[in-house]
């Protein structure tokens, strides 16, 4: 009798320690992954969101230039983020815009991080650069909620 008292201990001790294991290996794993999700939810992220209708929009090397000078900003320290993207060809519906030539989305961690791009050297040089080949410009900035 005194074996199966110390057999249903073992059993018991063994239950408790996997399930220790366990606990602790899924905090181990998930805990920073919640933790993060949950600081990410504190700290707001901005959008900046910009469409460029070229003068010549037909012209793929104007377009191909704005791309290739777009693709310069990705240096900047504080973009998290940036895509480039042409208009794509989904239906058409009264609520889509697809008239411009380009766009691009970039992703701040806040107004400061997206001031500092503003004054970024390489933000002037590209303005500078390719500012004549579009015939206007309109930008969404947004704040995530």
């Amino acid at each position: 009798m005194a074996f199966f008292l110390h057999l249903d201990s073992i059993n018991a001790y063994m239950k408790f320690t996997r399930k220790s294991f366990l606990t602790i290996l899924s905090t181990l794993i998930f805990g920073p992954l919640a933790i993060g999700k949950t600081m990410d939810k504190k700290k707001p992220k901005l959008s900046h969101h910009v469409f460029f209708w070229l003068k010549n929009p037909t012209s793929t090397a104007d377009r191909d230039k704005l791309i290739a000078g777009l693709r310069t900003l990705e240096k900047i320290e504080t973009i998290r983020s940036l895509q480039i993207g042409v208009p794509a060809d989904t239906e058409k519906r009264p609520v889509v815009d697809n008239s411009y030539s380009v766009s691009e989305l970039m992703l701040f961690d806040d107004v400061k991080g997206q001031n500092v791009y503003q004054e970024h050297p390489l933000h002037k040089k590209f303005v500078e650069e390719c500012s004549p080949l579009w015939d206007k410009v309109i930008v969404y900035d947004s704040v995530e909620v």
